[in-house]
């Protein structure tokens, strides 16, 4: 009797869980090498790719003095636990620690009122990566999220910003509502973003020195953080479904930042 085989397993292999300094995608490689804001100690490139977008991060990886080296896509795929790296990654050290008040001297520093995205339990790194995006393109000065019931600053949520993480300075803190208190002393007023505001968010105050707070969607604010906003702003909406994705509400209330303020955002 011959022997049986054993049925061959059609499950793939776990991918190991990506290093927590690796940086990967086109844009986010490209943006991290333009800000430098990281440390960088080598640009990974997949072995026989060539367009113009490979050629110029390698270009001006090696102006920055920044070790190149190709490597077969499937090592790069589980460095970086994702296929989604595009042929191009960072080996790179955390972004630099910043504080809440790092944000208000950034905005007096350009000589602009202080305009501050506080995220309270954004824990899908797509969103945060979303928000941080738009915060940028919007022209917050900083974006603060908590150590604990957040995403971290991972270079998933570095692809998903398009690279805006690189630019954008983050802090983040231990104790959120005690953020926010530090940001108040430093003048400014804080709005939150919730279902039951006091007002529409198309009729607050946004022209002053501001911090908006977004919450997570299916909880939205934590109490003791709607507790120290000093006004609650709520989105208008005409649905049966009772609630937009956290990055589409976070973008409606820095957008109505900028119209008001009526400067671009810049």
């Amino acid at each position: 009797m011959k022997p049986t085989r054993p049925p061959r397993s059609t499950k793939k292999p776990q991918r190991p869980k990506p290093t927590a300094d690796m940086v990967y995608g086109i844009n986010p490689v490209m943006e991290a090498l333009k800000a430098q804001r990281r440390q960088i100690r080598e640009l990974l490139l997949v072995t026989g790719r060539r367009d113009h977008r490979m050629d110029a991060l390698e270009t001006l990886a090696r102006e920055k003095g920044i070790p190149v080296t190709r490597m077969d896509g499937e090592a790069l795929g589980d460095l970086c636990g994702t296929d989604h790296h595009q042929g191009a990654a960072l080996h790179a050290g955390a972004l630099p620690g910043m504080a809440p008040e790092d944000l208000l001297q950034l905005a007096q520093k350009r000589g602009e009122e202080p305009f501050i995205v506080l995220l309270d339990s954004i824990e899908d790194p797509r969103n945060l990566g979303a928000i941080v995006r738009t915060a940028h393109c919007a022209g917050a000065h900083g974006v603060v999220v908590p150590k604990d019931r957040s995403a971290q600053l991972t270079g998933l949520v570095s692809k998903a910003s398009a690279g805006a993480l690189e630019h954008m300075p983050v802090a983040v803190v231990t104790n959120l509502a005690k953020a926010m208190e530090t940001l108040k002393e430093g003048g400014l007023w804080i709005a939150g973003l919730d279902a039951d505001g006091e007002c529409s968010l198309f009729g607050g105050d946004f022209k002053g020195p501001l911090g908006i707070v977004v919450g997570s969607e299916g909880k939205g604010i934590r109490p003791l953080v709607k507790k120290g906003c000093d006004f609650i702003v709520s989105i208008p909406l005409k649905g049966v479904v009772d609630s937009l994705n956290a990055s589409v509400a976070a973008s409606l209330v820095m957008y109505e930042v900028v119209r008001q303020r009526g400067d671009g955002g810049k």
